[in-house]
């Protein structure tokens, strides 16, 4: 379903009106602003690339990541009363290979399989085992193909593309 990439809004009419707090990303899932999303409203976002940003020596440099499968990633979502939906990725601290490419948060992607998947979607007010592992114990869970773009828009590579593998899963 489609959802404003935005977890903090109000109700407008028939749509949302985005909040002032920044809440695009769920960080620090302790905080009893995520924590009731956290047991009841988690989701998946589905995608095949993802663009992340890093400055290295004072320059900002962009990542645009591709994947040939499709990638998971957890996210926490807000049903509104006007059949309008808000949702924020979750992401956790930075993993050690992702850093070269963003280290000052890592994405939760999250396995495929259908067992997990099942488990991250059954949101019967408790968060299973195996949830709540992952949560702590993030992992890049597809091989990514990682170009340095100018832009996220023209998607223009800078040089030359390189191979992040996935964990082992």
């Amino acid at each position: 379903m489609d959802a404003t990439w935005w977890f903090d809004c109000e109700e407008a009419g028939d749509t949302l009106q985005v909040g002032k707090r920044t809440t695009f990303n769920a960080r620090n899932l302790e905080s009893p602003y995520w924590k009731g999303a956290l047991r009841l409203h988690r989701a998946l976002v589905v995608a095949t690339g993802l663009g992340e940003s890093k400055v290295i020596d004072g320059k900002k440099r962009q990542f645009l990541m591709e994947s040939d499968r499709p990638l998971l990633m957890g996210a926490l979502y807000r049903p509104f009363d006007n059949g309008c939906y808000s949702c924020a990725v979750i992401t956790r601290d930075s993993h050690p290979r992702f850093d070269a490419y963003h280290d000052k948060a890592f994405p939760l992607f999250l396995p495929s399989t259908p067992e997990f998947v099942h488990g991250w979607l059954k949101n019967a007010g408790q968060i299973p085992g195996e949830v709540d592992h992952y949560l702590a114990s993030p992992l890049i869970t597809e091989g990514l193909l990682v170009s340095e773009v100018k832009t996220f828009k023209r998607a223009v590579t800078q040089a030359e593309a390189q191979y992040l593998a996935a964990d082992i899963v």
